[in-house]
């Protein structure tokens, strides 16, 4: 956490790049409440560390009602300080769906009442990324000098990731600004109930991508790490590609997940790494369920702040690295010879004792599958969910209340078992739709 202050620190320093085209760092509208709030209501909201309810501040604005949201993996590592640049009072969450409830003058193909689901991340629709729909990659809509330093250059801006992606605020709210809101936000067909379209704002197009970019094809055995709802959807989309056989990896406190995933998909295998003998690791016991090298492909769907064995954890607690290298060189050394990895897990920074010489000597393809280009993916994952070839709720275990995030985050942090995924209610949502779980609450 000190080094997520210190971020803020050397970005008040160096200042930004000044070349986006949207409003950057207002992730609470309270922080300039003449310029950014509407001072008729006030919301309710997860910050981090009484919130106006934003305002139309520019004309491809959209301000949205929320009516759904979640709770994301991804959030966890603003909880940890994985990743740098919350500031005290940011509203969090970067998934959501509503209905639109006001328009900005310049705004052409949405009206108020329309439902709504909203990108993870905010593209302008016009620069070179854009015009490709590689949405995740806008040029014109995070500034931050940070990023761009370490990085090499930048991502788009994303709602509710701090200030490293442009500080926007985000959807565990009751209303979001949506900037350039006729590119970033999707129509849902009333035939879609919220509890299915909120996915697509990130965890079905990320897991999409995860499949597709990595090249999962017909026959290939698939390897992922990670339980969680993006290796639960990646499993669902390899077998949808043709994958022959789909083997997902976890363990410790969410080696429940494993039971949750066969439960949903039988042909799925697993590997529950805490239960390997004496002399067994992930690589050895892979390679003895496939005959022939080990898997074709490995997806890495977890994340890089959380480390196995000693070393990288004392290294990542004193800031020797930001991000262990255990799973991806399990992953490397797992799949045969010219195998496929694409890393889709959030990693941040820098790592430490990488296996680069079996990723050259044999040939290995390592990905980075990057933020998932939303714009790109979710109108035909949208076909899907309407003829009901992909079901979100297989993933959806609660339904929870926007007032209990703060519980839910730790209880999601915990891996409380069968805590999967989680549809976050509001005071605008409708009722649980068919098939979706009822409200759980955790007041005592």
């Amino acid at each position: 956490m000190a080094l997520s202050q210190a971020a803020n620190k050397v970005e008040e320093a160096i200042g930004h790049t000044g070349d986006a085209t949207t409003e950057q760092n207002m992730t609470n509208p309270s922080r300039d409440i003449s310029k950014y709030a509407d001072t008729t209501q006030k919301m309710k909201a997860l910050v981090w560390n009484g919130k106006n309810s934003p305002k139309i501040i520019e004309k491809d604005d959209v301000i949205v009602k929320v009516t759904g949201s979640t709770v994301c993996g991804s959030d966890l590592h603003l909880l940890h300080g994985a990743v740098v640049e919350l500031q005290k009072g940011d509203i969090l969450g970067h998934e959501f769906c509503g209905k639109v409830d006001s328009v900005g003058p310049n705004v052409k193909n949405l009206k108020p009442g329309q439902r709504v689901v909203c990108s993870f991340q905010i593209a302008c629709g016009q620069c070179q990324y854009c015009q490709k729909k590689i949405s995740s990659q806008c040029e014109r809509t995070n500034d931050n000098k940070i990023e761009n330093i370490m990085y090499g250059g930048r991502t788009a801006g994303m709602l509710g990731y701090s200030h490293f992606t442009g500080g926007f605020a985000g959807g565990q709210a009751e209303y979001v600004r949506v900037a350039y809101g006729d590119v970033n936000l999707l129509p849902l067909p009333d035939s879609v109930p919220d509890e299915k379209g909120l996915y697509l704002s990130d965890i079905l197009s990320t897991s999409w991508n995860c499949v597709v970019d990595t090249g999962v094809k017909e026959g290939d055995v698939v390897a992922i790490w990670g339980g969680g709802p993006i290796g639960q959807m990646c499993a669902t989309m390899s077998l949808m590609n043709g994958a022959k056989r789909v083997i997902v990896i976890d363990g410790g406190p969410a080696k429940w997940r494993l039971d949750y995933i066969k439960k949903k998909l039988p042909k799925v295998e697993t590997l529950d790494y805490t239960n390997l003998g004496k002399g067994h690791s992930v690589t050895s016991a892979l390679k003895e369920m496939v005959p022939g090298g080990g898997p074709d492909v490995a997806l890495e769907c977890a994340a890089g702040e959380y480390a196995k064995g000693w070393a990288h954890y004392f290294e990542l607690l004193l800031g020797a690295e930001t991000d262990t290298s255990e799973l991806l060189n399990e992953m490397i050394t797992s799949v045969k010879n010219y195998g496929r990895c694409g890393v889709t897990g959030v990693y941040v920074g820098f790592t430490n004792h990488f296996n680069i010489g079996s990723l050259m000597e044999r040939g290995i393809r390592l990905i980075g599958n990057g933020q998932a280009p939303v714009h790109k993916y979710w109108e035909n994952l949208l076909k899907k969910i309407e003829d009901g070839s992909l079901e979100p709720l297989d993933m959806v275990s609660h339904r929870v209340l926007l007032e209990e995030l703060e519980t839910v985050y730790h209880k999601y942090d915990e891996r409380m078992e069968g805590m999967q995924k989680v549809f976050v209610q509001t005071q605008f949502s409708d009722p649980p739709c068919k098939g979706g779980p009822e409200v759980t609450s955790f007041k005592s």
